[in-house]
């Protein structure tokens, strides 16, 4: 899993936050300080092992990101995606999953085609959206969870 260094605000120390915890808030290890993650929250990468855990356990709706690195479609929305991840930190958690890596959660969850986008909240599988769309449908979609 990924995982972002930020610096505290209060007294400069370094400190690496899990990007699968970005959505909690974060205190600096050394001073205690909270740390801002506004701007520079990542997508949260999944893989077959962890995922029904993570969705189950999410304490905000989540839209995860089913894409191909070699997926043209997928690669111009990777923009779109991390923008989101920024944009909703601490209202919903925004994650990917690579599906030429990790086949076992897209072929359970019947992904047929990339880029594909799932709306998960309490656990449970809410909408989905297939193939490349405009970031305001995706925002909408975010807006109508959270």
């Amino acid at each position: 899993m990924n995982s972002l260094i930020i610096a505290c605000q209060s007294c400069g120390k370094k400190n690496k936050i899990p990007a699968g915890k970005q959505h909690l808030l974060a205190k600096c290890g050394q001073c205690g300080s909270p740390i801002s993650l506004s701007g520079k929250a990542v997508p949260v990468e999944l893989d077959d092992n962890g995922f029904h855990d993570f969705i189950k356990q999410a304490s905000l709706p989540v839209m995860v990101d089913f894409f191909s690195p070699t997926c043209g479609p997928c690669r111009q929305m990777t923009p779109v995606v991390d923008a989101l991840a920024r944009k909703y930190i601490h209202k919903c958690i925004i994650a990917k999953i690579d599906t030429s890596r990790h086949v076992r959660t897209p072929s359970l969850l019947q992904i047929k085609g990339v880029p594909s986008f799932l709306f998960f909240k309490n656990g449970e599988l809410v909408d989905r959206v297939v193939g490349a769309a405009p970031e305001s449908d995706l925002d909408r979609k975010i807006r109508s969870l959270c």
